[in-house]
């Protein structure tokens, strides 16, 4: 089973990697590592969720996973020395540490981990593998309730509503729909009570279990 960054290092190690830089803030929406980049820092993400997404060739994305506190994101393209494979996007404000690649390595060849992080990256792809075979053949209500359940378990904060920081055409884009099916599947929903829409763009996601019952249903 997946487990975050945090829980395989243990919480010293993880306190101690958080130390070596400053916490700082990142909005909701903004690009907080870009596919192709070179690798010159790793993000721990200390509050606050994202979404791993992949851009294709035509310049359409894909969501891969979503990520949410105590996950390293960027370690990957540092610790083999190749470009970014991903971008990611924060989904509601975030805090962060930014830390440099080279104090990086020299923690993770101080404390042993590269046989534990190379382990843990294989059980991400094995979970992108999988958010991206569900994308591809699942139907569009089932595909939305996913990542919109996906976006839940890794916020930040657990009240009775959550608010997704997207807009409906983001969120086609996420899942590979149009937005006019993203627009369909979300309409009962609403209607039910279970979301609402913001006039500024982004949804009120009040009742996830009933979002993906409903949407099972619909297959």
């Amino acid at each position: 089973m997946y487990q975050p960054h945090i829980t395989v290092m243990g919480e010293p190690l993880w306190s101690a990697l958080r130390d070596l830089a400053p916490k700082r803030v990142r909005p909701a929406r903004s690009v907080l590592l870009r596919q192709g980049d070179p690798g010159t820092h790793v993000i721990l993400l200390d509050s606050g969720s994202t979404l791993v997404t992949l851009t294709g060739t035509t310049g359409e994305r894909t969501l891969l996973a979503v990520r949410g506190a105590g996950e390293l994101l960027g370690e990957l393209a540092v610790l083999d020395r190749q470009p970014r494979t991903a971008s990611v996007i924060a989904a509601e404000t975030c805090f962060v540490h930014i830390i440099p690649a080279s104090d990086f390595l020299a923690f993770v060849d101080e404390h042993g981990l590269m046989t534990a992080l190379l382990k843990h990256a294989i059980a991400r792809v094995r979970e992108a593998e999988a958010v991206r075979l569900e994308m591809a053949t699942a139907p569009v209500a089932v595909r939305l309730a996913s990542a919109l359940d996906r976006l839940l378990q890794a916020a930040s904060s657990a009240g009775s509503e959550y608010i997704v920081r997207l807009t409906q055409a983001e969120l086609s884009q996420m899942i590979g729909a149009s937005r006019n099916a993203v627009g369909t599947a979300l309409r009962p929903w609403r209607e039910k009570g279970w979301l609402a829409t913001e006039a500024a763009g982004g949804v009120v996601v009040r009742d996830i279990a009933s979002i993906r019952s409903h949407a099972v249903t619909q297959r």
